[in-house]
């Protein structure tokens, strides 16, 4: 692989191994910041333009942000399966594996880190929740963002970030209150827009952020986070930032190959015969009506390099079909190498019982240009809205709830890639589909699996 740009590595793991296998990975990693493993690098360098003060720390602090069940998890997810109406929420969040304390509640279970006044904290977040989109606030601080899904961001000022399941934010923070402890607190970001939307978790996860010299039992400051349905703070998180652009980096591609409309959503469909536990309907989802079914004797990618037919057909449209209901199938998009691709991604509504709500679409295998987002329908007077000169380089969108957003990439990584929301549950449900970027010249080809890789069973 040329050393040019960051690649994602295939991973031809099945669920079900024979005993005795390991996989190694081997990955050449170039972006900046910090990259998210997914199971379906930091670079310490300073860029130039991106100031650093001279009294940060060196030793980054990971916010990982995640869920908690009281149930067996593959229990929950089977039991959403059966229901048709995916799965139970999550009985609490959790920050580096800890629910955290609460204001009435001192010192149980909680995160924490400790800081000397004056000095410059580099925070590593990241939303590893399954279902759940978060706002993040410390008490009595502020942030400047720098980097988001590990890639450089011209500094943004806020005190308080939004952030998707699969993304990751790189925040400075300046230990500048008055000593003491102060709370660093999330809770949901909730976006659906149905008449009557089912219920969410609505707990709080806490970590402390305790000054050094003052004691563990003081008392700590809890932020004021935003209202779980403030989609304003988060549109004004999500949309504001812009990409840094330095010299080297890769610049917008003007002359787009493929330009296409994703439409995505939810919809109800009758119960199917293995849904015991369905009442009336399921929910289905879909990209252009089409509902990604995993083939289930070979995987894409092994199809793809050894030419296995059958498996899968590349006839995934560009646009969205005038159908009334969703197709289950197995379809790709094909494209050339060193395409460019350019997307909107487009929430729609299919069903007024399910409404819409936000989306983390999630590319594997590339980062891409947001060249615009907004709220309401896409049309072509939009284009006039793109930004072409630093715009965010992500690889996980959040598309806003009837909304919209367009990226752009190059297709320079042969292989087969999805394109998933980032909700677990709506993978299954089919919200999905996938990009098949053929070879390049060598040395731009697909590797083949390794010697003594192991066979699906």
């Amino acid at each position: 692989m040329p050393d040019t740009a960051f690649r994602q590595v295939h991973l031809r793991v099945q669920h079900h191994r024979a005993g005795g296998h390991a996989v190694v990975a081997r990955a050449r990693l170039h972006a900046p910041g910090h990259h998210l493993r997914r199971a379906h690098h930091q670079a310490q360098e300073r860029p130039q333009g991106l100031p650093v003060p001279q009294a940060l720390r060196r030793d980054p602090h990971p916010a990982r942000y995640g869920e908690w069940w009281n149930k067996n998890v593959d229990d929950v997810e089977k039991d959403g399966l059966l229901t048709g109406l995916g799965p139970a929420m999550s009985d609490a969040f959790t920050i580096n594996g800890f629910t955290g304390e609460q204001p009435s509640c001192r010192g149980a279970g909680a995160y924490q880190v400790e800081v000397e006044s004056g000095k410059t904290y580099l925070l590593r977040i990241i939303n590893a929740a399954v279902d759940s989109e978060l706002f993040f606030k410390v008490a009595g601080h502020a942030f400047t963002v720098v980097a988001a899904d590990a890639s450089y961001t011209n500094p943004y000022p806020t005190d308080v970030i939004v952030i998707a399941p699969g993304q990751t934010v790189d925040a400075l923070m300046t230990a500048s209150a008055a000593p003491g402890r102060y709370l660093m607190a999330a809770h949901a970001f909730e976006s659906k827009t149905a008449a009557n939307p089912p219920p969410f978790d609505n707990t709080t996860a806490t970590a402390v952020v305790r000054y050094k010299g003052v004691p563990d039992y003081a008392p700590a400051a809890m932020p004021a986070l935003p209202a779980h349905t403030d989609v304003v703070t988060a549109g004004r998180f999500y949309w504001s930032m812009t990409g840094l652009v330095r010299r080297g980096d890769p610049v917008v591609p003007r002359n787009v190959d493929h330009s296409m409309v994703v439409a995505f959503g939810l919809d109800q469909v009758p119960c199917a015969p293995e849904q015991t536990k369905c009442q009336g309907f399921a929910v289905v989802a879909s990209m252009n009506r089409y509902s990604f079914r995993f083939p289930d004797k070979v995987s894409l990618l092994e199809a793809f390099f050894r030419g296995v037919p059958n498996v899968y057909s590349e006839d995934f449209p560009g646009a969205p079909p005038p159908v009334p209901a969703p197709r289950k199938v197995t379809s790709v998009r094909k494209v050339n190498f060193n395409d460019v691709v350019e997307v909107v991604l487009q929430s729609q509504e299919y069903s007024s019982a399910l409404g819409t709500e936000n989306h983390p679409i999630h590319l594997h295998g590339f980062n891409f240009f947001v060249l615009a987002q907004g709220l309401g329908r896409f049309d072509a007077s939009m284009k006039s809205k793109y930004n072409l000169v630093n715009p965010q380089v992500r690889n996980t969108i959040a598309v806003p709830a009837g909304g919209w957003a367009v990226i752009r990439f190059t297709a320079d990584n042969p292989g087969m890639w999805f394109m998933h929301c980032h909700f677990d549950m709506h993978l299954p449900l089919g919200l999905a589909m996938v990009f098949e970027v053929l070879d390049g010249p060598a040395p731009n080809l697909l590797p083949p699996p390794p010697a003594g890789f192991p066979k699906c069973h």
